[in-house]
């Protein structure tokens, strides 16, 4: 799939090269093309540069967590549900725990440390995986529900509004709770059904009722807060459960009286050996990625969208804010940028950046987090993971779009 994929971004983007300089007299889009190629290339080295640090702490604080035994006692806490939604996973195994810790970074807005416990999770997967360069229906469904995963505390979209001078910043962060929740259950049933998993009984429904209550308490406790207080908390409680984490790691390492600095060095190598292994995939999707985007595609494709709704005698007011929706899937940095634009075009209180802050914060950069993950690894046939996660995707961004009607004031 992948691979079909990364062709036809290239072709795409060649066809519409052609036409512009033929039809509509534009010769510099050559000059566009290439200059992205080498200026995607390099931003790819760049990342992998600056998530070898990231990655090198992380994975090293994981395997003190691993050695200690605290991923152990995840996994058996958790094991009644992944039992059912992975039953290929063994009992106790130390991938559960690495889930559930990538899925509580997502959850909590820690990019920085989701991205390396996700990794590590992927890894241990990988070793019960009896074809390597083939997903296991293990690794597709920890995938979807990676690149779908609620975020409880949107901080980077709550800075930039409060930057850009919204009146009340803190006004997306129920509509994006909303928005991405639904995404991550749209993800996780097409995956079920597609797998054809037994989720319709009483454990899982305990976990999920579990998770909705978690997530509605929280909703609830930051909606209570005035308005201008919930950046400030949202910012404060991540860094303090971040911090804390590191703190647990090191004590449960010490309780168990085993050779913290040692330990952690050991898994810190892991993590630049995996620095290393991902340039090769990030450089493949981000050039074919950023060639699509200066070929003129995507307001080609906003034009349609627009031209469809209007046709359609739907209201169009949330048009400004699909190029966010169109990029988020492809790029981060290319739909924060169009974020920030559509702030600064239309104000950061506008309906169109109201709907922009949902997208982004609602939806994933599903390509580069197949690139790396999958990448990782070395697997390259990807199965249903990237259509599951893309309708994931789907259903995030009409919900953010709905959610924008019915919250924007």
């Amino acid at each position: 799939m992948l691979n079909i994929i990364w062709v036809s971004f290239f072709i795409t983007a060649f066809a519409a090269a052609l036409y512009r300089s033929l039809f509509l007299g534009d010769a510099s889009v050559w000059t566009e093309l290439v200059s992205s190629v080498f200026v995607s290339a390099k931003s790819a080295f760049t990342i992998s540069l600056n998530l070898t640090g990231i990655l090198c702490l992380w994975l090293g604080l994981l395997k003190i967590a691993e050695t200690s035994g605290l991923t152990n006692l995840l996994a058996k806490a958790l094991y009644p549900l992944f039992h059912r939604i992975m039953p290929e996973v063994p009992k106790n195994h130390p991938s559960v725990g690495s889930m559930v810790m990538n899925i509580a970074a997502n959850v909590l807005g820690l990019d920085n440390a989701a991205t390396p416990m996700g990794l590590k999770a992927m890894e241990q997967l990988q070793e019960l995986n009896p074809k390597k360069d083939t997903a296991s229906n293990a690794q597709i469904l920890f995938m979807v529900i990676n690149s779908s995963a609620v975020t409880l505390i949107p901080i980077t979209i709550l800075m930039y509004r409060a930057e850009l001078g919204s009146v009340n910043p803190a006004a997306v962060f129920i509509p994006i709770l909303l928005a991405t929740s639904l995404s991550t259950l749209a993800g996780f049933a097409i995956v079920a059904v597609i797998q054809k998993l037994d989720v319709f009984n009483r454990v899982v429904l305990a976990y999920l009722a579990g998770f909705a209550s978690f997530i509605a308490l929280t909703a609830w406790y930051f909606n209570s807060l005035p308005p201008a207080e919930r950046l400030a908390n949202s910012a404060n409680w991540g860094n303090c459960i971040l911090f804390s984490l590191i703190i647990v790691f090191l004590f449960a390492g010490m309780i168990r009286k085993i050779n913290v600095y040692d330990t952690f060095i050991q898994g810190a190598k892991e993590g630049f050996e995996i620095a290393v292994r991902i340039i090769p995939y990030l450089v493949a999707m981000l050039v074919a990625i950023a060639v699509l985007r200066s070929s003129g595609i995507m307001e080609l494709l906003v034009g349609g969208f627009a031209a469809l709704f209007e046709w359609m005698g739907l209201d169009t007011g949330f048009v400004p804010a699909l190029p966010t929706a169109l990029l988020k899937p492809l790029s981060g940095s290319g739909a924060r940028a169009m974020m920030i634009e559509t702030m600064q075009t239309y104000g950061a209180d506008s309906f169109p950046a109201f709907i922009s802050c949902i997208v982004q914060g609602s939806t994933e950069t599903t390509f580069y987090v197949l690139a790396v993950y999958f990448g990782a690894i070395k697997i390259s046939k990807t199965r249903s993971a990237l259509p599951c996660a893309l309708f994931a995707d789907v259903v995030g961004i009409v919900s953010a779009v709905c959610f924008g009607y019915l919250f924007f004031d």
